[in-house]
């Protein structure tokens, strides 16, 4: 597993002509969980889906600046490059996407997409080992070949993070992983982040400060498109330096 840092350098994104995330620079620390927080329609997911370019697919948006990953680009990397930056930075989405076809073929998916363990024995061992990663081997082994969609949500979301991890990702991204599911399913989800920053560095966008107070080690504060402030979590929850922080720490708007 490799170790690169991902920063991003003077971003600008505009849709449909409308400023949505503005002169962004911020540094995500390896091998931590950040969490990239503020009030709804900040550029929260926007800023999170920039970092595997999903925002192209956007029509009629601009963006510049600099997305670096070890020092390559994610913004200037060319269309050959583009799937392999992909596979280095995977998306856990808001809601659960399984694929319409089996448990097995839903984490088979993206590693036969990348050519990956084309021996039938080696994808056989990496979807048990990423199963059992998520903690959902021995709750799904006896039905591999059932469709994911019988899964509950919360087992449907595991699924797509072993999906996502099958791949060998450097990043993980969640865009309010937890969001969709029922408590249970989402300190599941929780504690498990908190275990795979081990491997890998996860960045999410959560609209819960108690879950970002629970398990951030670093913290984005976006506000109207801009990073007020960034850094450690436990200096920017209990000691903020920015006025703006503070009050939306206290809850004055959400």
């Amino acid at each position: 597993m490799e170790n690169n840092s991902l920063t991003v350098r003077g971003l600008n994104v505009k849709i449909e002509g409308e400023h949505i995330l503005k002169n962004v620079n911020v540094s995500f620390p390896s091998r931590r969980i950040t969490c990239i927080v503020g009030p709804s329609g900040c550029g929260k997911s926007t800023l999170l889906r920039c970092l595997n370019r999903l925002t192209e697919t956007i029509d009629k948006v601009e963006i510049s600046g600099s997305i670096l990953i070890g020092g390559q680009d994610l913004i200037q990397a060319r269309d050959a490059e583009l799937l392999e930056l992909r596979r280095r930075v995977g998306l856990v989405p808001q809601r659960p996407c399984p694929l319409p076809m089996s448990i097995f073929d839903n984490v088979a998916y993206g590693c036969r997409i990348h050519g990956m363990h084309r021996n039938k024995a080696e994808m056989a061992e990496t979807v048990e080992r990423y199963l059992t990663e998520v903690g959902l081997w021995d709750e799904v082994k006896d039905r591999l070949k059932k469709p994911a969609a019988h899964l509950s949500l919360g087992q449907q979301q595991r699924l797509c993070l072993a999906r996502s991890l099958a791949v060998e990702p450097e990043f993980i991204l969640a865009d309010e992983a937890t969001s969709a599911l029922d408590p249970v399913s989402s300190k599941t989800v929780e504690d498990l982040f908190v275990r795979l920053k081990e491997n890998y560095t996860i960045i999410m966008v959560t609209h819960t400060l108690r879950q970002a107070l629970r398990i951030a080690d670093n913290a984005v504060f976006l506000y109207m498109g801009e990073v007020i402030e960034s850094g450690e979590a436990s200096r920017v929850f209990r000691d903020p330096a920015e006025e703006l922080t503070r009050n939306y720490l206290a809850g004055v708007f959400s």
